[in-house]
């Protein structure tokens, strides 16, 4: 897609490519295109439905911003049905975290158990950023209603691939499951029925740090470090 690219290298910054590169270790393949401007360019195409599709089959690509974009027209799709296609797809190909946690379908919110099916499917991937993704999906659209989060503890208990980028993702969701349904996580921490030390105590860590948990339940899930 040589049209896209180049308005990508159009908009290049060098100093946020420095900054980019920085906080994605080992990605060679970023222009330094700023997020709101990507976000900006994802609804102009999205309105170009044969460009939109072409670009969205158009894979692998060959630059972040790339990816970036094409997380972007993702979640502006408003066809559950589309959307699941179109990360089908598209989750092999991702590479890095800032790509994964770009993906945000509003759409998701609307059909929750129909979603749940492909999470639970995507978490027991060989993937890295297919399980992360499915994690984050989890933390983001599932939190919120307590019906969902004995099953959701039970499914990231169960995920055994051991990587950096799938840890910190486990220990983000316990932290906010801590955070928004404490009385059906905290057994996990005082049973210590998470296995990784690092993602029991990052996740206690995590979690303190809100705003939204009180002194006294900070100063106990302190006392429950490992």
């Amino acid at each position: 897609m040589k049209d896209i690219v180049n308005y990508l290298f159009k908009n290049q910054d060098l100093k946020y490519k420095d900054f980019t590169s920085k906080s994605i270790p080992g990605v060679n393949n970023i222009i330094g295109v700023r997020l709101p401007i990507i976000s900006k360019y994802a609804k102009e195409i999205n309105k170009d439905s044969k460009l939109r599709n072409t670009f969205i089959s158009d894979l692998p690509h060959k630059y972040h911003e790339e990816n970036i974009l094409h997380g972007f027209l993702i979640s502006l799709n408003k066809d559950i049905n589309s959307v699941l296609e179109e990360l089908e797809l598209f989750l092999p190909y991702i590479d890095n975290w800032a790509v994964c946690d770009t993906i945000n379908p509003k759409v998701f919110k609307n059909n929750l158990d129909y979603v749940y099916s492909y999470i639970e499917k995507w978490i027991k991937s060989n993937k890295e950023y297919t399980i992360r993704y499915a994690v984050v999906s989890l933390l983001k659209f599932y939190l919120n209603d307590s019906k969902y989060i004995k099953k959701n503890n039970k499914l990231v208990s169960s995920i055994k691939y051991d990587s950096y980028y799938v840890n910190m993702a486990i220990a983000w969701y316990y932290s906010f499951a801590l955070v928004k349904q404490y009385d059906s996580t905290i057994d996990i921490f005082e049973n210590k029925k998470i296995k990784n030390k690092w993602i029991h105590n990052k996740s206690i860590q995590k979690s303190i740090e809100s705003y939204r948990i009180d002194n006294n339940r900070k100063d106990y899930l302190k006392s429950l470090k490992i």
